[in-house]
């Protein structure tokens, strides 16, 4: 069988080539939060369905007002989108970069979309020999006149690092200075350890020149509803945009769940306590192997290095797979495709516990 890559939401490709059914595999790949949808969401929905006859507030004032609490920011500082992916596109469009840096390894958007609109794309690859830490000193030393844009996922899929606010505050003050805006993608901000703060939301009254991209299908459970938003206290780049995003790219549906999932408080400790402590649960044992490398993780993934030479990421994925459990091969990221790195996702303690049970069989 040849190595084909697998992404977490590729179940449907996952049940053709090896013929398990989608409802049977155990999606260790997605990084989606295993609680499942917000409760008070969910009966929220339930209960305004009608609501789908109708269009939803342009100017989505309840929404952002919503997200503005949540969150610590300004209600005028917040542009709601349909999902990160239109974010991350109308951004790039906005800015329309001619050169643009990007931390690597990461998600493979942000250089589709800054493609698209013909900019040159730079990449910056964080080092295996520092744990994949960003170097504050050598990546601001890459922070150029020339260069119009930086791209920085915080905590970065895959590899689950993270900056702290003060850190980011001397890329930002760098970035000023180079005339360079900054996206900060923070998906998986929320699934960071409380107290180690890694939102650069506290950042957005001391500069203009970044912006904070976060969407809902990580941490609410809910890729299907398309909901994300951008924070930027640049509101005349806010303004430029919501000239030119289509009307209505929120839908009625997903304006209405915001006013729930946001303020779901009970679900929102439940899942941070569930991670928190699976996470260091997860570590702790992965630290004991001598077979692999784990690298610290600051979200609810993962990263680990096999240390076999005679083992490799595709061989763990088809060990795991054949139990109906999918995690990710990370060959396919830039920097790492010497197929020896894998990442999962934390889900809940006993199917967390199946999946070491499984690798230990295979690694130890």
């Amino acid at each position: 069988m040849n190595q084909e890559q697998f992404h977490g939401s590729d179940l449907e490709k996952i049940e053709k080539v090896f013929g398990i059914p989608k409802e049977k595999i155990t999606g260790f790949g997605a990084n989606v939060n295993p609680l499942g949808l917000s409760p008070k969401m969910k009966a929220g929905l339930l209960d305004h369905l009608d609501a789908i006859t109708t269009y939803p507030d342009p100017a989505y004032q309840k929404l952002r007002t919503h997200i503005a609490s949540y969150t610590g920011c300004d209600a005028e500082q917040i542009l709601p989108g349909n999902g990160c992916t239109e974010l991350i596109s109308l951004f790039s469009q906005a800015l329309k970069p001619k050169k643009a840096l990007i931390v690597t390894p990461t998600y493979s958007e942000y250089e589709r979309e800054i493609t698209l609109v013909h900019g040159e794309v730079l990449h910056y690859a964080l080092q295996e020999t520092l744990d994949f830490r960003l170097d504050i000193n050598a990546f601001t030393s890459a922070l150029k006149d020339g260069i119009d844009l930086c791209v920085i996922c915080n905590p970065n899929n895959p590899t689950s690092t993270a900056l702290t606010p003060e850190e980011m505050r001397r890329i930002f003050t760098c970035c000023k200075e180079h005339h360079i805006f900054a996206l900060i993608d923070e998906t998986y901000a929320e699934f960071a350890p409380e107290e180690i703060s890694v939102s650069s939301t506290g950042l957005l009254k001391e500069f203009d020149n970044f912006a904070i991209l976060r969407g809902t299908s990580k941490f609410f459970a809910a890729p299907g509803l398309r909901l994300g938003y951008a924070m930027t206290s640049n509101t005349a780049l806010l303004q430029t945009i919501r000239d030119t995003q289509n009307p209505w790219s929120v839908s009625t549906l997903a304006d209405i769940a915001g006013s729930y999932m946001f303020t779901d408080t009970d679900y929102i400790e439940k899942t941070r306590h569930l991670i928190a402590s699976e996470r260091e649960r997860i570590y702790k044992e992965l630290l004991t192997w001598p077979q692999i490398k784990p690298y610290k993780p600051y979200a609810n993934f993962i990263l680990v290095r096999i240390l076999r030479k005679d083992l490799t990421a595709h061989d763990i994925f088809l060990h795991a797979i054949k139990e109906g459990l999918m995690l990710r091969d990370c060959s396919t990221f830039p920097g790492l495709e010497d197929n020896s790195f894998f990442r999962f996702c934390f889900l809940t303690p006993d199917k967390n516990t199946r999946l070491l049970t499984s690798l230990k069989e295979l690694l130890n």
